[in-house]
């Protein structure tokens, strides 16, 4: 595995000296920070992480050149969140993590106990927007508010036609329950404004680049790009981080619109084709780090997304993607091309902002790392 990060010397089973919990995590506090903030099970955390088996395999790290990793609290495994909460911001433990509290035998994850390092880096908590509009928000119609909460450096405003990446959270309103957000997800939303989400769309388009916008969304306006009604009043925070011209799109291949007869299918629904073979016969997990170049297009052809275009591959966890993404990714080795075609329930599900219904994929594993 490129990168990896030997294991520590006590990797196979806690030290005597280690602290031990009701629910049998082990751990012991390799930096204090008695001043530091306790972290909740409602927080997010920013944390640089190493995970092994308890042989000495390293099967996971977010020390490989890439931005600390994000994650909330309460979407973590078991373990892992037990032993955060553990922690402060700016401290350092190891943990011992038992089966039960980790994988549970799930196929494709590292199995049996988990040893991970953790440094606490910081607290990236999502802050709560007002879940009514502001005094001076501006209402577009039907009960669709915006504001611009802080200006960045765009002069112009953002056209339909251009392609813009950012960051969104999103928050049910009567819940007041968090419900998707692409910071979790680990990577902007990038896309054309005219493929988004529709009230992303109609507020974009008076931003620009730079600008952190809250959009205020009625439940008549609550659709996703694929026509679905989503519940209650919604309320988002947006960062638009970066705007540019659309770039001439990758034509669709001719099998877009369908998997053909010779695509091979799992059981899961996910249907998938090798374009060009590989090296070696290692596959990543379902909790590798991987470098890929990929093309995404709907089934009427349309691209949506590509690393290629932007000439520049991406790095990610397959624990932090797509579930089509996390099942077939793995089924390449190194070097392998393959064409995926991800079913709706594999894909974003009618998430709001994402591209809706089936999805193909031309996927190049540039590296396990």
């Amino acid at each position: 595995m490129a990168n990896e990060i030997k294991a520590p010397a006590d990797v196979a089973a806690p030290p005597q000296d280690a602290q031990r919990t009701e629910s049998g995590l082990a751990y012991i506090m390799l930096k204090s920070n008695p001043s530091g903030d306790r972290i909740t099970e409602s927080d997010w955390v920013k944390i640089h992480y190493t995970g092994w088996t308890t042989d000495g395999v390293m099967f996971d790290t977010s020390r490989n050149g890439d931005e600390p990793a994000v994650f909330p609290i309460d979407q973590l495994i078991p373990g892992m969140s037990q032993a955060l909460m553990l922690g402060r911001t700016g401290e350092s433990l190891r943990v011992w993590i038992p089966e039960e509290l980790a994988y549970k035998g799930v196929k494709g994850a590292p199995q049996g106990m988990l040893v991970f390092d953790f440094d606490i880096l910081g607290k990236a908590t999502p802050e709560k927007p007002s879940f009514e509009p502001v005094t001076g928000a501006i209402e577009l119609h039907d009960g669709l508010f915006y504001e611009i909460s802080q200006r960045g450096h765009g002069a112009e405003t953002i056209r339909e036609s251009e392609i813009v990446a950012i960051d969104f959270t999103g928050w049910h309103v009567q819940s007041g329950m968090l419900f998707h957000s692409s910071v979790q997800m680990g990577e902007p939303l990038i896309g054309q404004v005219k493929d988004l989400f529709p009230a992303f769309r109609e507020v974009l388009v008076h931003a620009h680049e730079g600008d952190r916008v809250t959009i205020w969304v009625p439940q008549a306006l609550g659709v996703d790009p694929g026509g679905r009604k989503l519940p209650g009043r919604l309320v988002f925070t947006v960062d638009i981080h970066e705007v540019r011209p659309a770039p001439q799109g990758i034509p669709a291949p001719d099998d877009v619109a369908a998997p053909p007869a010779d695509a091979e299918r799992t059981a899961s629904g996910l249907a998938s084709k090798v374009l060009a073979p590989g090296t070696g016969d290692r596959h990543p997990t379902a909790t590798s780090r991987v470098r890929v170049h990929y093309t995404g297009w709907t089934t009427d052809g349309n691209m949506f997304d590509s690393s290629v275009v932007r000439g520049e591959p991406i790095n990610f966890g397959l624990n932090q993607v797509i579930a089509g993404w996390t099942e077939g990714v793995q089924l390449m080795v190194e070097g392998e091309k393959r064409r995926l075609w991800i079913p709706e329930q594999l894909a974003y599900r009618g998430m709001p902002g994402m591209p809706a219904g089936m999805l193909v994929f031309d996927v190049e594993l540039i590296a396990i790392l």
